[in-house]
């Protein structure tokens, strides 16, 4: 991928802009004939152009002016990343040291404030987020205004449209976090602006002009001057629709397939957030080791890269039909255009990989059980994957609670948070046992 393909991106972009504010069309929608219990999770459709969309929650206030609801998210588990104390061989041999967890955290707190001002059409959202094991808790919002079915815009803090899960489906996934690949590829969450609607019948399409890739962690002071372009098409052909906040798993029962298909792109000249030699303030890109290239001697030993470039495109494609799912998601990703303290080995690394996740419900509103899988492609060939699988159990036969068991084996691990399920360079088994709710 090169500055051509930063050029088509923009020409896709603009053109799918022209499509989505000409004249609408008509939408057909498929009801599903099985009676089932509504599912109020989705009150609130998703057009904040990401993962800050809340449950049904509680109506505080109703007027004709304005209105104000309360939703919250909360995540408990356990996580075991075994074994604890091994060592991983960087890209270029050097001996690195695991930092493997066994720990019992209040993971993550979603507090929601949403509603109305004046206009039904013009919404805002105040977010409330928590991470209990980095101790971060941030406070941030979105406004929107519905001009039509085919053209919402809005400001606040956004996704970069790199993956399908930074859409919306959170936390409807087969367990509370991303898999492996997904994980290592995607962008991150920044301020910016964006526009979402139905483009054609049944077509959904999401742009999105952000700070930069990630704003975690990088204040303004320490960003550079360069924007996070990004866009994402969505269709969903057979029914219109592809369950509550289009999540992983068939909970609805579907007797006619519901299918979507997809594309997601982003582009990002991203600084390392803070000056050399202090440690980096960015860390949403690392590279195939776990390493992130923007610390110290990441590519050469006594090399600092300042600035590189990013590019992903991502393409992925789901069903769900009674009561069995199966969702993939391909990768390529290319980091390239550095800018360094002194001479590097390469000029570009180039990755590519899938992950891919299949569910059924043994109980029918009550017990799922699944299996998921990924694997990178990589320029250095260490050939990072992971298999495992797990059961989530629904005890009110509704997504608002669920309890989930979660168990993988990972091999060279390429993704690293204390938000998720991994930790670089980690070979074996992940174990975890959580609870969440969504109200």
């Amino acid at each position: 991928m090169t500055r051509l393909a930063d050029a088509a991106l923009r020409i896709w972009i603009t053109a799918v802009f022209a499509a989505a504010i000409a004249p609408s069309a008509a939408v057909g929608q498929d009801a599903d004939p099985r009676p089932v219990k509504p599912d109020t999770t989705n009150k609130y459709p998703n057009t904040i152009a990401g993962a800050f969309t809340p449950g049904s929650g509680f109506d505080i206030v109703k007027t004709d002016r304005g209105s104000l609801n309360i939703s919250v998210y909360g995540l408990f588990r356990y996580v075991d990343q075994a074994p604890g104390g091994e060592t991983f061989t960087d890209h270029l041999g050097r001996v690195r040291q695991t930092n493997l967890q066994n720990s019992l955290n209040w993971q993550r707190t979603m507090i929601w404030v949403t509603g109305f001002f004046y206009d039904p059409k013009f919404r805002y959202n105040i977010t409330s987020w928590s991470l209990g094991s980095t101790q971060q808790t941030l406070l941030f919002g979105n406004l929107q205004y519905a001009a039509s079915k085919r053209f919402v815009f809005g400001v606040g803090m956004l996704p970069n449209l790199t993956a399908r899960s930074l859409q919306g489906s959170w936390p409807f996934w087969a367990a509370s976090d991303r898999q492996m690949a997904e994980e290592f590829f995607r962008g991150g969450f920044s301020s910016g602006a964006f526009a979402t609607g139905e483009v054609l019948p049944r077509l959904d399409y999401t742009l999105s002009v952000n700070n930069n890739l990630s704003q975690l962690g990088v204040t303004q002071a320490n960003d550079s001057r360069n924007m996070a372009y990004s866009g994402s098409l969505r269709w969903q052909p057979t029914t219109g629709e592809f369950g509550a906040r289009n999540g992983f798993g068939d909970f609805e029962y579907h007797t006619r397939a519901a299918t979507q298909f997809g594309a997601s792109a982003g582009t990002s000249r991203e600084s390392r957030g803070a000056p050399v030699p202090e440690p980096p303030s960015a860390s949403q890109i690392k590279m195939s080791d776990g390493i992130n290239p923007f610390d110290d001697g990441a590519l050469a030993d006594g090399v600092t890269v300042t600035t590189l470039t990013y590019r992903e495109l991502a393409i992925d494609a789901g069903v769900k039909y009674r009561g069995f799912s199966f969702q993939s998601e391909y990768y390529f990703r290319t980091v390239n255009d550095f800018v360094a303290t002194g001479p590097l080995p390469l000029t570009s690394i180039y990755d590519h990989g899938f992950m891919a996740e299949a569910m059924y419900m043994v109980l029918p509103k009550k017990l799922g059980v699944y299996a998921v899988s990924g694997y990178i492609f990589d320029q250095f060939e260490r050939h990072p994957w992971e298999l495992g699988g797990g059961a989530s159990f629904y005890p009110t036969e509704t997504r608002h609670w669920r309890l989930n068991l979660h168990l993988l084996h990972i091999d060279r691990s390429p993704a690293s948070s204390f938000f998720g399920y991994y930790q670089a360079g980690q070979t074996g088994t992940i174990f975890s046992l959580g609870t969440d709710i969504l109200f």
